[in-house]
C-alpha cells in the first residue's frame, strides 16, 4: 500500500474544489467541531479579553415595576466584603474578587482558587441615586432602584392594534 492510497484527495479533487472526498476529511471535519464547542463550553478569554460562550456569571434577575427596579445577582459562596456595587451615569456596576485557599499538610494537597468578575447593567438616567438600596443575603444580592419621579411621569403606555 502506498501513501497516496491513504491520502482522501488528489490534485484533481482541489482542482475541481472538492475536498471532502475521503474519510479523513470528515474526520478532521468532525475533530474541529467538537474541539470548537469544547472551548465555546469551557466560556475561556478569547486572545481580546472576551469571554467565549453565551453565559455569564453572575446571572442576573432583572424585573421592572411602575416605580423602581429590582436586580437579583446569585453570588453563591460569597461574603458582602468580597463584593463592590456602584452606580456611574445611569449603569449599575456589580464587581466581585474571591481568593481561597486550602491545604491539607497531612495529604501534602493545597489548592488555590481565584475568581474575578464584573457585570454592568444599563438603566439610564431615570434611576434615583439617593434612594437605591442593596440587601446581601444567602449568596443573593438585591438591589432596588427606585426611579425618578420624572422617569415615572415620562411612562406612556401604546396601545397594540391587532393589525387589522
Amino acid at each position: 500500500m502506498s501513501v497516496r492510497d491513504l491520502l482522501p484527495w488528489t490534485r484533481s479533487n482541489i482542482a475541481a474544489g472538492r475536498d471532502d472526498a475521503g474519510p479523513l476529511t470528515s474526520l478532521q471535519r468532525e475533530m474541529n467541531r467538537l474541539f470548537d464547542s469544547t472551548w465555546r463550553d469551557l466560556r475561556l478569554p478569547d486572545p481580546f479579553g472576551r469571554v467565549i460562550g453565551t453565559t455569564l456569571w453572575p446571572t442576573l434577575g432583572v424585573s421592572e415595576k411602575d416605580q423602581e427596579y429590582v436586580v437579583t445577582a446569585e453570588l453563591p459562596g460569597m461574603e458582602e466584603k468580597d463584593i463592590e456595587l456602584s452606580l456611574d451615569n445611569g449603569e449599575l456596576v456589580i464587581r466581585g474578587e474571591k481568593k481561597s485557599e486550602t491545604s491539607d499538610d497531612k495529604n501534602q494537597v493545597s489548592e488555590h482558587y481565584y475568581g474575578r468578575f464584573e457585570r454592568r447593567l444599563n438603566l439610564g438616567s431615570e434611576v434615583d441615586r439617593e434612594k437605591v438600596n442593596a440587601n446581601f443575603k444567602n449568596g443573593v444580592l438585591t438591589v432596588t432602584l427606585p426611579k425618578s419621579p420624572q422617569a415615572a411621569q415620562q411612562t406612556k403606555r401604546i396601545p397594540i392594534n391587532d393589525g387589522t
